[in-house]
């Protein structure tokens, strides 16, 4: 068979690159290799809720139902107890029993020695001073305000940890669709191959050559399954209220909305990182306050009543104890003082940490959904011109070590420009769920 010139294929491929549309052919691989899943470059208008995420009331029971969640929400329970003991107090009412026996011996023989049974008792108890009881009392519900910041961040982590692990199963599902797609294409190809060899139209080597590509495509095609059943797996174990659709939908990237200032504004204020970097700053601060506090001892008073010789002598009156301080609560002051001062920097590092991340996610959203849509176009691109020369193909014009090198390029890009429409999605998701746009819970900011 006569091929023609690499010019003849080129002009071919640029008038049909110009049309703007892929050649209909009439041979099995013609048909350029393309994702179910495919989506335009032209964005769409935003749907109230994502396509491409689960169902929100799974979501929202899978994160609630995680075991961080339900750890932070026992720590709940135990700093409302740990409040309740700090309004009550460190200190308690002591009662204190004695009881003796006086002997008198004087000058007489033992035999005439006088004895007399006496006894005392006392009520007594430390008395915290008032400006230690308002700081135990604020120590107490700091701590609650704490632990319940740290209940919405181990739901907002948790969420995240959802988002992530779900793009992860989409990523392997779409790449075991398109593997699917060109499996398909190629078999298609191998069985239109056998039957020109058949007829006397074609060669021992382009059916090898063609039996090869659809096996490398068959064995790609079974590594995504794998990979994808994996994912699932771990998907399903670490949310098992989730129920995996069979075909996930397709979601269609946006454009980033608004004015970035705004978006990191929102991003600040709803970064519960930094809320519990805050709120231990304030709970080290009045700690530190307490022990300051705490180098005026507590001040013990009491009553007492007691019985001597015999009941002839009933006594009764009041005690008062102060200890006196000593080194352990001078360094005790400094060590919390020193404590609340490295937290104070400690909120320092993550609120720079984190305006770095809202920085950076912002131009992630941004960047990705550009990337997006050059990948998109690059992969269309491909995939008419493989269409292109499967049709020269067809017409004798083209070989079929060319199709098959076209088809590898189109299969490749529509691939990179899959995986870049999920990356642009989970930016933006992503963007949206730290701003409490996705995924809403009626407690989350109890805090507030």
């Amino acid at each position: 068979m006569k091929r023609p010139s690499a010019r003849l294929r080129a002009a071919t491929l640029a008038i049909g690159l110009a049309a703007g549309g892929v050649v209909l052919a009439a041979e099995p691989w013609a048909a350029a290799s393309a994702s179910p899943l495919t989506t335009s470059a032209a964005p769409q208008p935003a749907a109230s809720y994502p396509a491409e995420l689960p169902d929100a009331a799974q979501a929202i029971a899978a994160i609630r139902q995680s075991p961080q969640v339900q750890a932070a929400l026992a720590l709940i329970d135990a700093e409302s107890a740990r409040r309740s003991a700090l309004e009550a107090g460190p200190h308690e009412w002591a009662v204190r029993l004695s009881g003796q026996q006086r002997r008198v011996d004087a000058l007489a023989p033992a035999s005439s020695a006088e004895r007399y049974r006496e006894w005392s008792a006392s009520l007594e108890r430390a008395l915290r001073l008032p400006g230690k009881a308002a700081l135990d009392a604020e120590i107490g519900a700091q701590g609650v305000r704490q632990a319940q910041v740290g209940y919405a961040d181990a739901l907002h982590e948790t969420a995240r940890n959802l988002l992530g692990t779900w793009f992860v199963w989409l990523r392997e599902v779409e790449s075991a669709r398109q593997w699917q797609s060109q499996a398909e294409l190629l078999e298609r190809q191998r069985a239109a191959t056998a039957r020109r060899l058949a007829l006397g139209d074609g060669s021992r080597l382009e059916l090898m050559q063609a039996e090869a590509a659809a096996a490398q495509a068959r064995a790609a095609l079974e590594q995504a399954q794998r990979r994808s059943a994996v994912a699932a797996a771990d998907l399903k174990n670490r949310f098992p209220a989730l129920v995996l659709p069979a075909s996930p939908a397709a979601g269609q990237p946006q454009p980033l909305a608004g004015d970035p200032a705004e978006w990191r504004a929102q991003l600040l204020e709803h970064n519960h990182e930094l809320r519990l970097a805050r709120a231990v700053t304030q709970q080290a601060r009045l700690l530190a306050r307490r022990s300051d506090a705490e180098r005026l001892p507590d001040p013990t008073v009491g009553v007492h009543v007691g019985s001597d010789r015999g009941g002839e002598e009933r006594l009764s009156g009041l005690t008062l104890g102060i200890p006196l301080p000593g080194a352990a609560r001078s360094a005790n002051a400094r060590r919390d003082s020193a404590l609340s001062a490295f937290a104070a920097e400690r909120e320092a590092t993550t609120l720079a940490k984190v305006n770095a991340e809202i920085a950076a996610a912002l131009a992630t959203a941004e960047r990705a959904f550009a990337g997006w849509q050059s990948s998109e176009d690059a992969a269309r691109q491909l995939e008419q011109a493989a269409a292109l020369i499967a049709r020269a193909r067809s017409l004798g014009e083209a070989g079929l070590g060319e199709v098959l090198l076209a088809q590898r390029q189109a299969n490749e890009a529509r691939l990179a420009a899959n995986a870049s429409r999920l990356d642009a999605l989970e930016a933006r998701d992503r963007l949206l769920l730290d701003t409490h746009r996705l995924w809403s819970y009626a407690d989350e900011d109890s805090e507030d």
